[in-house]
């Protein structure tokens, strides 16, 4: 591992500015696909255009994963957001990947991927918001025969609280509150919201 990516692991506000010169740290008033609302919004699609900038961040999130200790076998993303960080990541650690996709609004195996039955799986997203489609996730590597042991991210914007039933290792923590769309403060209620993605539409 080298001392970049020992150095970034450790260095919350230099994983943020990655994020920042990606134009991928985004703040105003957006809502999420979860459909709850934001002043800050995360695109990590921008951050792994740069194949240097993703190898930098996926590498020192790497090192993190072995500074926790936990043994797996494979790392499982859900598509699309998480793949390519899954992939990359999984380069780094020196083992396999692949990912789940929803084609119906269930997490499945598709492509001829199998999970090994008991399998230790390391579930990989982007970012971490509440949690839901990462449990999600995990539910689906269970159904598979998988035993999902741990997870990890690049960005946990939950401040540490959500909950995937799993130890969970961030690149990097921040708090961004959310908020229902009928419960919005005055200041972002002054705002019109967008819904970032292909293309930020008004909504």
């Amino acid at each position: 591992m080298s001392t970049e990516a020992q150095l970034l692991a450790e260095n919350t506000q230099a994983v943020l500015d990655e994020f920042r010169a990606a134009e991928a740290l985004l703040e105003g008033h957006f809502k999420l696909s979860s459909g709850k609302h934001s002043a800050v919004y995360l695109q990590c699609a921008r951050v792994m255009m740069d194949p240097a900038r993703g190898a930098r961040l996926c590498a020192a999130l790497a090192h993190k994963v072995r500074q926790s200790g936990i043994a797996f076998d494979l790392c499982v993303s859900p598509a699309m957001g998480a793949v390519i960080v899954g992939y990359e990541t999984a380069r780094q650690l020196g083992v396999s990947s692949i990912f789940m996709e929803r084609p119906e609004g269930i997490f499945i195996l598709r492509r001829g991927f199998e999970i090994a039955p008991g399998a230790r799986c390391l579930m990989i997203e982007d970012v971490v918001t509440t949690g839901k489609s990462s449990r999600e996730c995990i539910a689906a590597i269970e159904k598979a025969g998988g035993q999902t042991v741990a997870a990890a991210c690049l960005i946990d914007r939950s401040g540490g609280e959500a909950d995937l039933g799993v130890p969970l290792t961030a690149l990097a923590t921040l708090t961004a509150p959310i908020h229902e769309p009928d419960a919005l403060p005055p200041e972002l209620a002054a705002i019109p919201a967008v819904k970032p993605g292909s293309r930020a539409i008004k909504v």
